[in-house]
């Protein structure tokens, strides 16, 4: 809207001072009105040709009148193009500047390549979870209406290494690869391997027989969409009670409830006791609904009470983040999974 106006602005000045000039010299030197205009325009354009006519002492002072009009509306004219230029190519410098030291600041975060459909969805996880991360993005203007909602972003190309480390590839703990192509996945997950050899990977596989070149690549875990698009699909029709079921208990009076896992660490008050004496449901409003105990590839569903919660035992529990973030606070889970071997659920 500004750049409108300030453009509407200098139009009007000019041709007022063309009108203005015009006329003058139609009354002051007695010229008609192509002779006027004609004067007018090599005045204000101080190019110095020659009068058209004899001028009178009023139609010079008249012409020294138009000459400075013309030169100031000139000058106003020409900082208002350049700060039109300039002025918001600066502002962008600052922007990324102070979200490269926002970036560059960050540690165990995640990092999204790639926001079309799919990372869209990721970011919206990400936003709902509270979680720290940064996207990777080719396109501008896409990169630009992430930064105006507050979404800490790199511009690049994400199977470059010099993109990566702009993400804090070193210090993050997560990268998804939601790239359009197979190849540029592979690439992504390949170079981010390379960089980061503790980091956990999940990567979209377009193409049936991409898993397992992504996986040789340096995937931990790879997802098709297509594949879950119709396996949801196929189930709303075969089995339609769970998937009623399962849609109940994770938007129940629609709020969202995540299914999310909690690591037992060293100083957690709940190392070394029973399930049934740790009391998470009472402390947290969480349903447990699995245990997973360290070393182990395997959960176990539906755990007896007597378990024994012991450090590096994972817990998955159904509920609200709110609860989950209280959860991991009592567990003294920050979020470091480095070593431990997740699978896919």
């Amino acid at each position: 809207m500004n750049t409108t106006n300030n453009a509407l602005k200098i139009l009007i000045s000019i041709v007022s001072v063309i009108i203005i000039g015009t006329i003058g010299y139609m009354l002051l030197a007695g010229l008609g009105p192509l002779d006027a205009l004609y004067m007018t325009i090599i005045t204000i354009s101080t190019v110095g040709f020659m009068e058209v006519a004899p001028l009178s002492q009023a139609a010079r002072l008249f012409t020294i009148f138009l000459i400075i009009a013309g030169l100031s509306v000139a000058a106003y004219g020409f900082s208002s193009i350049v700060s039109l230029f300039f002025e918001g190519e600066i502002q962008e410098l600052i922007r990324r500047r102070k979200m490269q030291d926002k970036i560059s600041k960050l540690n165990n975060h995640y990092i999204l390549c790639g926001a079309g459909e799919t990372g869209y969805s990721v970011i919206s996880q990400f936003k709902r979870s509270e979680a720290n991360f940064v996207v990777i993005e080719k396109d501008e203007e896409m990169c630009s209406s992430l930064a105006n909602e507050g979404i800490l972003t790199v511009q690049g190309d994400a199977t470059q290494e010099k993109i990566l480390h702009n993400a804090n590839i070193d210090n993050a703990w997560g990268l998804i690869s939601c790239l359009s192509r197979d190849t540029d996945n592979v690439y992504t997950v390949l170079t981010a391997r390379q960089l980061n050899p503790d980091l956990h990977i999940v990567s979209r596989a377009i193409n049936r027989g991409s898993h397992s070149k992504l996986k040789r690549a340096g995937a931990n875990n790879t997802i098709s969409p297509n594949e879950l698009g119709g396996a949801r699909m196929a189930s709303l029709l075969l089995k339609p009670s769970v998937v009623s079921f399962l849609d109940v208990i994770t938007q129940a009076d629609e709020i969202m409830l995540d299914l999310e896992d909690v690591v037992i660490c060293e100083n957690s008050e709940f190392k070394n006791k029973q399930l049934k004496n740790a009391n998470i449901k009472e402390k947290t409003g969480l349903m447990v609904i699995a245990l997973k105990k360290k070393g182990d590839e395997d959960l176990v569903f539906n755990p007896s009470p007597e378990e024994l919660l012991e450090e590096g035992d994972q817990v998955l529990v159904l509920g609200k983040q709110q609860q989950i973030n209280l959860l991991r606070n009592l567990a003294c889970d920050l979020g470091t999974r480095k070593n431990i071997n997740k699978r896919e659920l």
